[in-house]
């Protein structure tokens, strides 16, 4: 079968947990990934985890990246990224900045305002917003996952274009209903929204059932749950 991934874009705002979340669980759900982790956002991985994301290193900064717990746990998690593509962020002649490579969808996990702005003006001053561009343009699933506070107006007028454009905008704001005990519980909430905008079935939190205090009877974690199909953080 022809390999259709999903495009992960990480922008420069705070919260790359999220996106290794988000990365895990499609590969768990077994799906395919292309990565393009941006310039700013390798300050903030560096800033968030203390290691860098580096092209020339790429595999084994990803592996180290995605088996991190939000925490800051090391080996919270045993992930295999055999199905990850990373391109470039300077790389505009990459897959993803063509229509006509096949692709599900694109899921842009933190999105910052300067990304957000930059995608709904059509800059594409880099692959990340190209290929946002490119996603919208071909009518194909869009999510922003947009991770700022506050937000001023100018900002959003810029998600009001996406959201008229076709995108999700989808604010990382975790809920606490699913009964969060740990901070892994709250990223993968935010993880989960995501890949529910986009269609991608997922174990990452406990899902509203209409029954008040149901969060209060202790997290999946808490009951022995290793997270999306026992991959999750080890004992």
């Amino acid at each position: 079968m022809a390999r259709v991934p999903w495009v992960v874009g990480v922008s420069g705002a705070s919260g790359t947990p999220y996106a290794a979340a988000v990365v895990r669980a499609l590969l768990e759900a077994g799906e395919d990934v292309d990565l393009v982790v941006s310039r700013a956002s390798r300050l903030t991985i560096l800033d968030e985890t203390g290691h860098p994301f580096r092209d020339a290193h790429a595999q084994d900064d990803l592996r180290r990246w995605l088996d991190r717990g939000a925490d800051g746990s090391p080996d919270a998690f045993a992930t295999d990224p055999a199905r990850v593509r990373h391109w470039a962020p300077g790389d505009l002649a990459a897959g993803p900045s063509s229509g006509s490579y096949p692709v599900r969808g694109m899921l842009v996990v933190p999105a910052s305002t300067a990304c957000v702005a930059g995608v709904a003006l059509g800059l594409s001053k880099d692959l990340l917003q190209r290929a946002a561009s490119v996603t919208l343009k071909e009518h194909r699933p869009l999510v922003v996952a947009v991770r700022e506070t506050p937000l001023n107006g100018q900002t959003l007028r810029h998600l009001v274009t996406l959201d008229e454009a076709g995108a999700v905008v989808l604010p990382a704001s975790p809920a606490f209903y699913a009964g969060a005990r740990h901070i892994q519980d709250l990223v993968d909430f935010v993880a989960g929204r995501v890949l529910d905008a986009a269609g991608v079935e997922h174990k990452l939190y406990r899902r509203w059932e209409g029954h008040l205090g149901s969060g209060t009877g202790g997290s999946d974690r808490d009951a022995g749950g290793t997270g999306p199909g026992g991959t999750g953080p080890m004992p």
